[in-house]
């Protein structure tokens, strides 16, 4: 018998030799180890955000009152996306661009993703650049930022040795003072007196270039095999941070006034949860710690295996970061309780969010304890790795999606289109590295994720579920995993989860306050510019729309309904596993039953065959139910 041949028109570009079934998986690779996917996802939930934000959003908003919203959000917001995300990913092994053949009337989605990590990415490589600042100053015997007397410091700089001296005697008025550490970051590392503001960026400071060169170089390094080289990073950058936290959170614990920051920061202050603000601040903290609507969950999910376990993984990872968010607020603000009885001053003048806490305040802490280089490395070095798994995040789902997009161009050439990429990145953040580069990525940070990145999540909920069926897409889950979700995930992912995301939404428009930085107010250009930055985004919606409506043929309306329907080859990459609905239809399917794929190659019936069977049987009543 000769062998049938295919068409030339059914063939895959991605294909090789005509023969598809499983070669473009294969050739689009997967994990190599069984931790790399749990280990990934932990190492991108798990940055700088649980060290340097929830611990200051708990201690702002009700100390331990806020765990009762943020479990509450975790459970309603958190989880069930986080879920979503891994399914869609998982089922049809596609990045966030491709992934879209489930409804391409909405591929501006994807599109609106692409842009908002890439925005990301930029800023948030400058902050793994001053993190590499701070690593290399903390190799000497002194810290540069420990006394004042440097050409850097003014006359304002206080020396906290000298309060200590003066608790003695007299208190010291502080009020009006700088610390050592303050004046380093602003006046050495940013060197932002060169500058007046964001239309007057000054000169670069090739020192900070330099840092952000390598730490471009480090993310490049790690990504160039894609998942295959970065899944086996994750093993070191995922889990020591928890190492060094585990040895910040015994030393913090162990000084004198440890207990007073810890009770600041854990006293339970219930009527606090009377305020809605209280509510959205948890909503948020989860919405942006869990890194739902960046495409990385669902570019690391498309990796695995068929039959992975997403369902105990988003578990494992969300309660996991859950977890460590406040087994950090334990080892900051111990040391803050610890600092604010070395100056005598309250603990709520110490504390600080965001990069005031880590560039400002916990490295003048450093500077009060013995072996004072060594836990500021430490420390620094636990950032390090905590940042630059996020980032490995935004580059693979960025790579991944434009590779997915053009599969026979670029897949073959994917380490050099990285290189362009975090090429084209680096010379973007350029601007970063200026004396006035700190307004931008105030600008960049404010503005790149902020509502923008909620429509495209709240879009993507009621896509699955409207649009394309819950009950075909519990029926996908019930293919993938064995079993359907429960009546939680469904009602969540229905109602409570986008219904809880357009209160976040409404609240972020509603409470909207120009960008700050210190006492600079940034002017109105700048101010419209960051609100493009996020609209842009979601102008992504619309615009693919239309780009998606003009392929049809037909009247307006059956050009939507075809557009909104899932592509012919939407569904399981491999060809074993297409049962039901997607059985033969990839390009150059000749197999007439994916179930004979599986008979052929384990000689038996699997549980997931037996799986298989019924979906199709569940499917095939449906089909009867409609005609009758």
């Amino acid at each position: 018998l000769t062998q049938p041949v295919t068409p030339d028109l059914l063939v895959s570009p991605s294909s090789q030799d005509g023969d598809l079934g499983s070669e473009c998986p294969e050739d689009r690779g997967n994990w190599t180890g069984r931790l790399d996917f749990l280990l990934s996802c932990i190492g991108y939930c798990v940055g700088l955000g649980n060290v340097w934000r929830f611990p200051y959003r708990a201690y702002t908003n009700g100390g331990g009152a806020f765990l009762v919203p943020y479990f509450i959000m975790l459970a309603i917001c958190g989880i069930p996306i986080f879920f979503m995300e891994l399914s869609l990913g998982q089922f049809s092994s596609l990045g966030p661009l491709a992934v879209w053949k489930i409804s391409p009337l909405f591929k501006g989605v994807g599109m609106g993703t692409i842009l908002i990590v890439s925005l990301v990415a930029i800023y948030y490589n400058m902050i793994i650049a001053y993190v590499l600042f701070y690593l290399f100053a903390s190799l000497t015997s002194d810290l540069p930022w420990q006394h004042c007397g440097n050409w850097w410091n003014t006359d304002l700089c206080l020396d906290h040795h000298v309060i200590k001296a003066g608790n003695s005697t007299l208190p010291v008025n502080i009020s009006n003072t700088v610390s050592p550490s303050e004046e380093y970051w602003s006046r050495y590392v940013l060197h932002i007196q060169g500058s007046s503001g964001i239309g007057d960026p000054g000169r670069i400071r090739w020192n900070l270039c330099l840092c952000l060169l390598l730490s471009w170089t480090i993310v490049y390094l790690c990504i160039l095999k894609g998942v295959k080289s970065s899944g086996k990073v994750v093993y070191f950058t995922a889990t020591f941070p928890y190492l060094i936290l585990v040895m910040l959170l015994i030393r913090g614990v162990t000084l004198e006034g440890a207990w007073k920051g810890i009770q600041f920061y854990l006293t339970p202050q219930f009527d606090h949860l009377l305020s809605s603000k209280v509510w959205i601040e948890a909503a948020l903290q989860i919405f942006y710690s869990l890194g739902v609507g960046f495409g990385g969950l669902l570019t690391f999910a498309s990796y695995n295996t068929f039959h992975q376990n997403i369902y105990r993984d988003t578990f494992i990872v969300t309660l996991g970061n859950a977890i460590t968010s406040i087994l950090a607020g334990f080892a900051i603000f111990s040391v803050l309780g610890y600092m604010s009885q070395e100056l005598g001053v309250p603990v709520n003048q110490v504390a600080k969010a965001g990069p005031g806490l880590a560039f400002v305040v916990y490295p003048q802490a450093m500077t009060m304890l013995p072996l004072s280089p060594f836990w500021s490395f430490l420390f620094f070095f636990m950032l390090l790795t905590l940042g630059l798994d996020s980032q490995f995040a935004f580059m693979e789902t960025i790579v991944t999606a434009v590779t997915d997009e053009f599969p026979y161009y670029l897949r073959p050439k994917k380490a050099s289109f990285s290189a362009v990429i975090c090429i084209a990145l680096f010379l973007m953040g350029l601007i970063l590295t200026t004396e006035g580069g700190m307004y931008w990525l105030v600008l960049l940070d404010d503005y790149s994720a902020g509502f923008g990145l909620m429509v495209v999540v709240i879009t993507t909920c009621l896509v699955v579920t409207r649009v394309y069926g819950m009950k075909r897409f519990c029926r996908d889950i019930h293919m993938m995993l064995g079993f359907k979700p429960g009546p939680y995930f469904r009602a969540c992912w229905m109602v409570l989860s986008p219904a809880t995301m357009m209160a976040l939404l409404v609240y972020n428009i509603v409470k909207y306050q120009p960008s700050e930085y210190g006492n600079y107010r940034f002017p109105t250009w700048a101010e419209v510019l960051g609100i493009l930055m996020g609209v842009l985004s979601c102008l992504m919606i619309p615009m693919g729309m239309v780009v998606a409506v003009l392929q049809e043929e037909g009247t307006l309306w059956e050009r939507v309904q075809q557009a909104s329907r899932p592509a012919m080859d939407w569904g399981p990459s491999l060809e074993e596993n297409r049962t039901g609905v997607y059985v033969a239809s990839l390009a150059g399917s000749q197999s007439p039953k994916p179930l004979m794929v599986h008979m052929r190659k384990y000689g038996g019936i699997t549980s997931y065959e037996n799986t298989a069977i019924e979906v199709d049987r569940e499917m095939e009543e449906d089909d009867e139910e409609e005609s009758m």
